[in-house]
C-alpha cells in the first residue's frame, strides 16, 4: 500500500504531537464496520485523537514514529512492519523491528535511515551494510531496535541494528534470544539496481547495541519470505512464502541454534495429494476443522538464482498455499495465516502439529498434521489476516492488512475453538495495514506497529477480561 509520506506528515503531525502520553478513550461507536463471532473485549470506541480505536479499559502509548532522531544520528526508517519482544536487564524489553523498504522503489530512498534524500546516510559505515545501491549508497530496509522500559513506560534509546537489506517484512524471534528477520524479494542486479540478490533470511541478536554483522542464512532459501518461527525442543525454522502460489517450509539445522552452520530446506506435501492446493478458491480441498496427515520433500538449489524454488517445489508435490504470511509457536504446535486464501480470499488460519518424531527418519510412522482452523466467509468478520502472534490466554493475535480506503484494518482476536473477535481498528489516516503484533515477557502489554508512515504503539488494558 503506498501513500505521500510527506503530505501526511506535515498535516498529521499535530495529531501525533502527544508523543508518549496514554490516551483515553470515549464514545461508543457502532460496530457496522466489524462482525464479532463472540463478545470478546466488547465494541470499540471512538479514539479522539483519530489513531487506533480499542474497547472500554484499554488505552494505547505511542513509542516511537517514523522520521524521529535515533541514537546512533540517523532517523527512525518508516514501514514498520514484523517486531519480537525480548527481555533485557531489569524492565526493560527490547523491541526489534522490520522496516519493510524495498530496494526498487524509488521513494523509500527516502523513508530510510538517511532521511530525505539520503542525506544523512553517510552516518552509516557502508562496510556494516548488506548491500549497496549501484551509486555505493546503502539500501534502506533493515531492522531497528527500540529499548523501552516497561516500569517508567519511556523509551530508552533506538538504533539502526541490521542495515542495506530490502523488503524487511516479517520474520519471527529464537528461543535463544535473537530475531530472524524475513526479505520479501528476489530482487537482482540484474532487474534493481541493487549490487547483490536479495531473498534471504538474517538474524539480529536481540542484545546488540549497535549494527551487527548482516549475514544471510542462504541454507534457509532464498524466496519471498515473509515469516519464521521456531520449535524451541527442536531447533527447526518454519517459514511461510508470501506468493498466491507459495508453499510452506521447514529448515532442519546441522546444529540447533547456530543457523549459520547450514542445514537443510524441505516443503510441505499433503500425504495422499501431491501438489494439492489449500487456498479453496474455485475447488474446495477442505473444510475448517479437517486434518490432513503432511510429508516432506527436500529441495535442492537453494539459492534459487532462477527465482524458481516455488515451482520446483510444487514440481516435486508440495501443496500451495496463498500468501503465507505471519507464523507463530504455541503449546507445542504452530499456526500461520494464509492471507489470501478461502473461497472469498479473505483469508484462512491453517495449524500444524509436528510429529514427535519431527524431522527425523522416524515421522513417517506418526506423521505431523496439518489443520485448517480458519476461514473468512466474511470480510466483516475477517479481512486478510497478515501477521500473528499467541497472547498469553492462548488466543490467536490476528493483524489485518486490506488494501482499501474503506474497510478499515483491525487487530482481531481467535479463541482456541476457532472463533473471532474484534480487538482494535485502525483509524489512522492513510489506514495502512497493521503488523508487528506482540506481547511483552509479563504479558501486560501489546506492542502492535501501523506500517505507514511508522508508528508503534503500547497497548495495556485488561486482557484476562475477554468474554469468549
Amino acid at each position: 500500500m503506498q501513500f505521500d509520506r510527506r503530505s501526511l506528515f506535515s498535516t498529521g503531525a499535530a495529531a501525533l504531537a502527544f508523543g508518549g502520553l496514554a490516551k483515553s478513550v470515549v464514545e461508543l461507536d457502532s460496530s457496522d464496520t466489524y462482525i464479532n463471532e463472540v463478545e470478546g473485549y466488547g465494541p470499540l470506541i471512538v479514539d479522539p485523537n483519530g489513531v487506533l480505536d480499542l474497547p472500554q479499559g484499554f488505552s494505547y502509548r505511542i513509542l516511537s514514529q517514523g522520521g524521529e532522531a535515533m541514537d546512533d544520528g540517523l532517523l527512525v526508517p518508516g514501514q514498520f512492519d514484523g517486531m519480537g519482544c525480548f527481555p533485557l536487564e531489569g524492565s526493560r524489553v527490547a523491541l526489534v523491528r522490520n522496516h519493510e523498504l524495498r530496494g526498487r522503489n524509488a521513494n523509500h530512498r527516502n523513508w530510510g535511515p538517511g532521511g530525505q534524500d539520503q542525506a544523512l546516510i553517510g552516518r552509516l559505515p557502508v562496510e556494516k551494510a548488506y548491500d549497496t545501491y549501484k551509486d555505493g549508497r546503502p539500501l534502506p530496509g533493515g531492522t531497528t531496535t527500540l529499548v523501552y522500559d516497561m516500569a517508567t513506560g519511556e523509551v530508552v534509546s533506538q538504533h539502526l541494528s541490521l542495515a542495506g537489506t530490502s523488503t524487511n517484512c516479517c520474520g519471527g524471534h529464537t528461543p535463544w534470544g535473537s530475531w530472524l528477520t524475513c526479505e520479501e524479494t528476489e530482487e537482482t542486479p540484474e532487474d534493481a539496481d541493487v549490487m547483490k540478490e536479495h531473498g534471504y533470511v538474517f538474524e539480529v541478536p536481540a542484545s546488540a547495541t549497535g549494527l551487527v554483522d548482516p549475514v544471510p542464512l542462504k541454507a534457509m532459501g532464498r524466496f519471498d519470505h515473509e515469516a519464521v518461527c521456531v520449535d524451541p525442543r527442536t531447533g527447526i525454522v518454519y517459514e511461510t512464502e508470501d506468493t498466491v502460489d507459495g508453499l510452506f517450509y521447514r529448515f532442519i539445522p546441522n546444529t540447533p541454534g547456530r543457523l549459520a552452520e547450514g542445514g537443510r530446506l524441505q516443503a510441505l506435501v499433503i500425504k495422499g495429494a501431491p501438489g494439492a492446493n489449500t487456498a479453496n478458491h474455485t475447488d474446495r480441498f477442505w473444510n475448517v476443522g479437517d486434518w490432513v496427515e503432511v510429508e516432506w520433500t527436500d529441495m535442492d538449489d537453494v539459492e534459487s538464482p532462477n527465482g524458481d524454488l516455488r515451482m520446483r517445489g510444487h514440481a516435486a508435490g508440495a501443496a500451495l498455499v496463498a500468501r503465507g504470511e505471519g507464523i507463530f509457536w504455541g503449546d507445542n504446535e504452530l499456526y500461520m495465516t494464509a492471507t489470501s486464501g478461502g473461497p472469498i480470499q479473505r483469508g484462512q488460519v491453517l495449524r500444524y502439529v509436528p510429529s514427535p518424531a519431527e524431522g527425523t527418519p522416524d515421522e513417517g510412522a506418526q506423521p505431523g498434521r496439518l489443520q485448517l482452523f480458519v476461514e473468512s466467509t466474511n470480510e466483516k468478520t475477517l479481512n486478510m489476516a497478515d501477521n500473528l502472534a499467541i497472547a498469553p490466554n492462548g488466543h490467536l493475535i490476528l493483524c489485518e492488512d486490506n488494501y482499501s480506503d474503506t474497510s478499515r484494518n483491525h487487530l482481531k482476536g481467535v479463541t482456541p475453538d476457532g472463533k473471532v473477535y474484534t480487538i482494535a481498528r485502525n483509524v489512522f489516516r492513510g489506514n495502512a495495514e497493521l503488523a508487528g503484533a506482540v506481547f511483552s515477557p509479563d504479558g501486560s502489554t501489546l506492542f502492535v506497529n501501523i506500517m505507514f508512515p511508522g508508528i508503534t504503539l503500547a497497548v495495556t488494558g485488561p486482557w484476562d477480561s475477554v468474554r469468549a
